[in-house]
This record gives structure tokens, C-alpha cells and sequence, in this order.
């Protein structure tokens, strides 16, 4: 009788402990720690600095990506812009000389090709007289072809792809200031800066923890529900809260509760041995709560019949 009362009493109460949400800030890169200007223990708001990780080389790599993208832009304005006016009188000027040129190398060509006919000179000077014809008048078309290459403005393609290197340059200084935002490593959410694992002056590795939070504005109970009182149990509900050291109790609502036990698998258990099964819960606490530490053994009334107002 008395084991069977005891064993009833038992699954009237589940045990655990306070506990909040654990954030951890790992490192994204493989640097020095220069400060940790926050004590543990402190209570953070979000976006407040915790670490502070070496940050030359970042901002060395900030200032190349905005030198690029510097370039990008004056490229992408000259293109725009189009040929200045200088350049394109002294390419017309180039063309005239070059038209200058071929009607003294033509009249040049026709005199030695009439004293060719009258047996004066011999063929060697006729072919030097028309090679500097032809090459004159190929520099006509080369200087004809630059002036319309100044004059009808850039092409659509040329545009494009200028516009494209801006845009990358851009994005590559996105990727540069949040590198550089990566190396401050400051709260996620509001809580407190339960441990700094590594000290000042020590190289981190990648994914090396940095910082870890203990979040959320009030604890919450992780307790150990009985087998035979889980089907009593469901989300909502209002459980009584007993933390030792604290005389009145807490009135907490059960806000997730394990769909599978903690120990061995039901089904290779017999009918006593599955009322020692354990299931996994968490019940969030009353505001009245927030100052209570982490880790604080809780007991929590689990009767069907017991209800708890809050306080």
C-alpha cells in the first residue's frame, strides 16, 4: 500500500530545472580578439558589442572593393559621355592630313608611271610610287573609320557591360562591410552574457565560440513528465511551479511537450516497466520570474485537479 501511494505521489509532481534559450555567437573568422568590452554575467541588449575581432585586414579589403568600384563608375561616365570634342578635332585633323597625303601620293604615282611609259625610269620606282599610293589612301580609311568611332557614341554593348562592373564592384563591397560587420560580434536578442569562452589576445578559429547568451525575458521550466501523467497534460495548460528557495510557487503555462519518451522505446516494455517512462517538457514562466537564475531544480504539480492563479 504504502509503495503504491508513494509511486502515486510521484507522478503527481515533475522535476527539472530553470533554464532560457541558449544563444551561441561563433567566430567567422580566424582573428585576434581585441576586446570583449562586457562583463559575464551582465545583463545586454540587442546589438550591444560583446567581441571585438582584429579588423585590418577587413578594412583593407573594404577600401580595394571601393577603389574598384571607383574605377567602375568613371569608366562607366566616360562611356556615357562619349568622345570629348578635343579628340575628335584631332582626329579629323588626322584625316585631312591623310587625304593631304594621298593626292600628293596619287599626282606622285601618275608622274612616274608617265616616265615609265617613255622608258625614263625603270619598274622598281613605279611599284614604290604605287605602294605609297595605296598605303596613303589606307590611312584615309583608318582615320575616317576613328573619327566615326568618336562621333557616333558608344555602343549599347560597351554600356552594358560597364553598367555591369559597377553593380559588381557594388555588390563586392556589400560582401566586404558585412565581412567587416562579422568581426563585431554583438547580441542577437536581449539577455544575459552568460560566458566568454576565449580571452583577449587570443587567434579564434572559424566557428569558434565567441559568446553565449542566455535569452528571454523570463526562465522557463524544463521538467521530467511521468508516464502515467501525460495524457492528462496538454498544451496551454496551467501547471503549478514550486522553485526551491522560494516559498510561493509560479503559475506557468506548458507550452511543448515531448512527443516521444526519453528512456527506452515503449514497445519494449511491459506495462510496469512503461510507468517509469519520462517525457521531455518545457513550461513557460510568469514575468514575476525573470529574475530567477538559470538552473534552479523546480518541482511542478502535474494532478489533473490542481490549477495555480497566476501571481
Amino acid at each position: 500500500m504504502c509503495l503504491s501511494n508513494c509511486s502515486d505521489k510521484n507522478n503527481q509532481q515533475a522535476l527539472g530545472t530553470l533554464e532560457r534559450d541558449r544563444v551561441v555567437l561563433k567566430a567567422t573568422a580566424a582573428e585576434i580578439i581585441l576586446a570583449e568590452p562586457i562583463r559575464e554575467g551582465s545583463f545586454v541588449k540587442k546589438s550591444d558589442l560583446l567581441v571585438q575581432l582584429d579588423d585590418t585586414q577587413a578594412q583593407a579589403n573594404l577600401k580595394k572593393a571601393e577603389a574598384k568600384l571607383a574605377n567602375a563608375k568613371a569608366i562607366q561616365i566616360k562611356l556615357r559621355r562619349g568622345a570629348r570634342a578635343e579628340d575628335i578635332e584631332a582626329t579629323r585633323a588626322q584625316l585631312e592630313g591623310a587625304q593631304a597625303q594621298v593626292i600628293q601620293a596619287i599626282a606622285n604615282f601618275n608622274r612616274v608611271a608617265t616616265l615609265s611609259k617613255e622608258k625614263m625610269i625603270g619598274q622598281a620606282e613605279v611599284d614604290n610610287a604605287r605602294s605609297l599610293r595605296d598605303s596613303a589612301q589606307a590611312d584615309v580609311r583608318r582615320a575616317n573609320q576613328n573619327l566615326l568611332a568618336l562621333t557616333n557614341g558608344t555602343r549599347p554593348e560597351d554600356l552594358q557591360a560597364a553598367d555591369a562592373q559597377v553593380a559588381e564592384a557594388e555588390a563586392n563591397i556589400a560582401i566586404e562591410n558585412h565581412t567587416l560587420k562579422q568581426l563585431s560580434i554583438t547580441a542577437t536578442r536581449d539577455g544575459f552574457l552568460d560566458r566568454l569562452p576565449k580571452h583577449i589576445g587570443e587567434r579564434t578559429a572559424i566557428n569558434d565560440p565567441l559568446a553565449i547568451l542566455l535569452v528571454g525575458s523570463s526562465p522557463y521550466a524544463r521538467v521530467y513528465i511521468p508516464e502515467p501523467a501525460r495524457t492528462t497534460l496538454s498544451i496551454g495548460q496551467t501547471l503549478n511551479v514550486h522553485v526551491d528557495g522560494y516559498e510561493k510557487s509560479f503559475a506557468g503555462k506548458l507550452r511543448w511537450i515531448s512527443q516521444d519518451p526519453a528512456f527506452t522505446p515503449y514497445y519494449g516494455l511491459n506495462a510496469r516497466d512503461r510507468a517509469l517512462l519520462m517525457y521531455l517538457a518545457e513550461i513557460d514562466l510568469p514575468e514575476t520570474a525573470k529574475d530567477l537564475p538559470s538552473g534552479l531544480p523546480v518541482q511542478v504539480d502535474i494532478h489533473p485537479n490542481l490549477r495555480s492563479e497566476p501571481l
